[in-house]
């Protein structure tokens, strides 16, 4: 049998779900049949997670914190906790950069948590690039029916509309194409581009973005060979390409298409980022504060982001 890729999991808040999940998931038959996973956290944590969810703590993982319980509370972002967190991204990200795992997988973290460790980004995505020597990254989710990509990410909407230019939706198009012609095994990706405006413009009745920039950078990636299409309406877009017309949409904006994405993969939904010189997936929801210790987590993100990264790994290799 040929040698199982070894996957870095990251812990995520202890505070959260995360540790919950973890117990859960890398456990399963379907994952271990797949993949080596190790949690790079906290063992304490994880064993006080495992009595929660009522499941043996049977998860190999590297110690890299040893956080006392009282000093990182369910549900409720510490100093302590965040700074575990940080460190387990940075740790898993420097072990599958020097080739000693072959992907990573993050566990869900907060944004006021990086910003209280001292970290100057507002989330995985973000780090993770300049943990990798800032790399030029677009962020996509992704499930069996529907796969979107985002062309901005983590910022209000306004200042969304101010960063589209021809330039970073052509830039995100060709990311795209390349990350599923190496690791999708889809050689020539059918991409859909979704417009901004209703109706992609009408034209240019309700917007000219499509007309000044979005159809251009089209125009631009078909003349390289990339089989992209569009502008097309946002509000039909995502159900043609859920029906298979197309292998992922990319949206304009954070909101625009991850509400279709979330209303169809809520719980199996994986967030990839591509573009990083390393396999990268996660779960697609946060840490759940309001349910964290109460057992009621459900695993079902983590094993389709460990499962993805470990067919990634394969396909890159």
């Amino acid at each position: 049998m040929a040698k199982l890729p070894r996957i870095a999991v990251t812990m995520g808040d202890p505070a959260g779900i995360g540790p919950e999940i973890a117990v859960l998931a890398l456990s399963r038959p379907e994952v271990l049949s797949c993949c080596r996973p190790v949690v790079y956290g906290d063992i304490g944590i994880l064993r006080r997670a495992a009595a929660v969810v009522g499941s043996e703590a049977k998860v190999e993982t590297l110690p890299l914190s040893s956080l006392p319980a009282e000093e990182v509370p369910f549900g409720r972002m510490t100093a302590a906790g965040s700074r575990a967190m940080a460190d387990y991204i940075r740790a898993a990200a420097s072990d599958v950069l020097a080739g000693r795992a072959d992907a990573i997988v993050t566990c869900p973290i907060t944004k006021e948590g990086l910003k209280l460790a001292g970290v100057p980004h507002p989330g995985h995505t973000e780090f993770l690039a300049e943990l990798c020597g800032g790399a030029d990254v677009v962020m996509m989710l992704a499930g069996d029916r529907l796969r979107v990509a985002l062309v901005t990410i983590h910022v209000a909407l306004r200042r969304a509309l101010e960063l589209l230019s021809q330039g970073i939706i052509e830039r995100t198009i060709r990311i795209t194409h390349a990350f599923f012609r190496k690791y999708m095994g889809t050689g020539s990706p059918r991409i859909a581009v979704a417009g901004l405006n209703p109706h992609a413009g009408e034209g240019g009745l309700f917007g000219d973005e499509e007309i000044a920039m979005i159809a251009p950078a089209v125009a631009a990636c078909r003349t390289a060979g990339i089989d992209a299409t569009g502008p097309w309406p946002p509000d039909t877009v995502f159900h043609r390409a859920y029906r298979g017309e197309f292998d992922v949409v990319v949206s304009m904006t954070h909101d625009h298409g991850l509400i279709p994405l979330k209303l169809v993969h809520f719980e199996d939904g994986v967030n990839v980022t591509m573009g990083l010189p390393i396999v990268r997936t996660s779960v697609d929801h946060g840490t759940a504060y309001d349910i964290a210790g109460k057992g009621k987590a459900n695993p079902a993100s983590l094993v389709a982001a460990v499962r993805m990264a470990a067919g990634m790994a394969a396909a890159g290799s």
